[in-house]
């Protein structure tokens, strides 16, 4: 059960995403740990949906879903202004031969883990993607024991915290070959991209509220 836990906790973080985007930029900002701390934001949160729908808390789920339209406008205001900050961020003021910047106190790791797990818990998708996969691997709450349910949510965090390690690690080698000129493009790019996915997540609930 924790194994399956692990390949549906994997398969569900892999898809590029606002997590992703603000993943490699940290990891590349501010080194391999912030990177991770925050992936973890987002296997937390994960993990969370994955014991709603795995031990069939449908009181949970519902208000979930009842409450999406305003998630929806928090998430794609929160990406909004988060990849507005990220967009105008200054390169640190180094050596040209590095972008390095210096590592960040322990609160800015709160601060990473914390952003990133809001950011999660505001996508209502999340939730209804584990309550289909779930579905359709007979790993209802019908199906499951309690002691079973804790062990596939247990493999889904960290099934999930794995691809992010993966990428921190894997984003840290770049972030070792990358030159402080690149540092700014870094910023503007991975900014827009994050504006962009919030303003298409406002799009997509002005389009559910004209329907």
């Amino acid at each position: 059960m924790f194994f399956k836990g692990l390949l549906i906790g994997f398969a569900i973080a892999v898809p590029v995403g606002p997590i992703g985007f603000l993943c490699l930029r940290r990891t590349i900002v501010y080194g391999r740990i912030t990177g991770f701390v925050s992936g973890l934001g987002a296997a937390t949160a994960d993990a969370f949906y994955g014991l709603v729908a795995a031990l069939g808390l449908t009181a949970i789920s519902s208000f979930l879903l009842r409450m999406e339209h305003w998630l929806h406008l928090f998430g794609g205001l929160f990406l909004f202004g988060l990849g507005l900050k990220t967009a105008l961020a200054k390169a640190p003021a180094k050596e040209a031969a590095t972008a390095v910047a210096p590592p960040p106190p322990q609160r800015s790791w709160h601060a990473a883990y914390l952003s990133t797990l809001a950011l999660t818990l505001t996508s209502p998708a999340t939730i209804v993607a584990f309550i289909a996969i779930f579905a359709g691997l007979g790993l209802g709450s019908q199906h499951l024991g309690r002691l079973h349910a804790f062990e596939l949510v247990g493999g889904v965090f960290a099934g999930s915290s794995l691809w992010w390690l993966t990428l921190s690690l894997g984003a840290g080698k770049l972030r070792d070959k990358l030159r402080a000129e690149a540092l700014h493009t870094v910023h503007v790019v991975s900014g827009l991209f994050i504006m962009a996915l919030g303003v298409w997540q406002l799009a997509q609930l002005i389009l559910s509220l004209t329907r």
